[in-house]
């Protein structure tokens, strides 16, 4: 089982990989840190522990921290949606403001309609998905999912580098 040091030492070697830094507040970082160390413990995947996660791997992927929103929001606002990743400007002012939610709202819907669905004590069942295969055209990362994430994890190219894969064989479509 992971440990909250575990945990801590993760986001703290991600933030300096990609010049970030983690919240100056220790409070927040504290609760932060919690609240992905639970996720961890509850689904077996650190989730964001600002937004609902189902459970389901596939629906949580892009709130698997950090997430795929991360990123352009740091670009943006310098600081990411739950303000665990910060950048020097926002680190050295002390200062987090709001940040708008980047999550599509059907994904955000697609949340809150799982929980709601999912009878108490079952076991939670594969949710069929809409997932193809896409590619980062920079590096040839491949990722299955619904859309492509917002920036490579590998060369961290923008979303719009990614081009979707189609098969030729339809029998794999």
């Amino acid at each position: 089982m992971i440990s909250l040091e575990k945990v801590r030492q993760r986001a703290e070697l991600d933030a300096k990989t990609h010049g970030y830094h983690l919240t100056p507040d220790p409070e927040l970082l504290r609760d932060l840190l919690e609240g992905l160390w639970e996720n961890e413990k509850r689904y077996g995947y650190p989730s964001c522990p600002c937004r609902i996660a189902t459970g389901y791997f596939e629906i949580d992927r892009d709130i698997i921290c950090p997430c795929d929103y991360r990123d352009p929001d740091v670009m943006e606002h310098g600081a990411c949606y739950c303000g665990l990743y910060v950048d020097n400007k926002t680190y050295e002012s002390k200062e987090i403001k709001p940040i708008p939610e980047r999550r599509p709202m059907v994904k955000q819907l697609k949340a809150y309609d799982t929980i709601v669905e999912e009878p108490i004590g079952t076991e939670r069942a594969r949710l069929e998905t809409d997932r193809k295969l896409w590619y980062c055209k920079q590096c040839g990362y491949i990722v299955f999912r619904e859309e492509p994430p917002y920036v490579c994890p590998i060369c961290r190219a923008k979303r719009e580098i990614f081009a979707r894969l189609v098969s030729v064989n339809p029998a794999m479509v």
